[in-house]
């Protein structure tokens, strides 16, 4: 990735939920597909198609090209709903997930990064959107405070140090995050760590009759 490149959203998503396989698919060009992954892509069918639609009031747009010069980050909005409001139109940006809402916070700095894009792209202050998830088929609103915005602007710092410096992080196996990964097949989690531990106690041994 180029310097100036500016970095996928999806990029944000796939680094706070594990920087190795943010690296496998942004620096080495790596993609897997599983169950998840295709449930995932079937919810995502209709969001995808570039449409616009208005209903009760709300203007919805559906694959919105998103962009923040400034933060460097791009993307494109599952669907962006335009509510009316004393200041005109003010943008809501809805994420479409499969499954059921998750105890980190991926998602959720992933819905922020678009809501900080849809500032730089519109002037207005985005207070809120939503995520929703297959399972129950219902939103979570989100809200984006403080304590959300920074967290996600420390993501796209990392992130992009990650990329630029072009190196994949050590695997370290994680039962409920690795088991489920598309990518663990090529990521190889349990042989590296493995691996790392055979290392560390050759290295200690070493030490030792030293």
């Amino acid at each position: 990735m180029d310097e100036d490149d500016p970095i996928p959203i999806s990029a944000l998503q796939h680094f706070l939920y594990c920087p190795r396989q943010c690296a496998l698919i942004h620096v080495e060009r790596l993609w897997a597909e599983n169950r998840h992954t295709a449930e995932g892509r079937l919810l995502h069918d209709r969001a995808d198609k570039p449409m616009v639609e208005r209903r009760h009031g709300v203007r919805t747009v559906t694959a919105m090209p998103l962009s923040n010069a400034e933060l460097g980050i791009a993307g494109v909005a599952d669907a962006v709903e335009f509510h009316s409001g004393d200041e005109g139109e003010c943008p809501y940006p809805v994420e479409y997930k499969r499954g059921r809402p998750k105890a980190h916070r991926a998602d959720e700095v992933q819905l922020c990064a678009q809501a900080l894009c849809l500032e730089a792209m519109f002037g207005v202050k985005v207070v809120e959107g939503a995520l929703f998830y297959g399972t129950p088929r219902r939103r979570q609103v989100v809200v984006f405070d403080d304590a959300l915005r920074s967290l996600t602007l420390a993501v796209i710092r990392d992130t992009r140090v990650m990329i630029d410096a072009g190196r994949t992080p050590t695997a370290t196996y994680d039962v409920g995050r690795c088991d489920a990964c598309s990518l663990i097949d090529l990521c190889q989690p349990r042989l590296l760590a493995r691996a790392a531990g055979v290392e560390g106690w050759l290295r200690r041994q070493l030490k030792h009759e030293d």
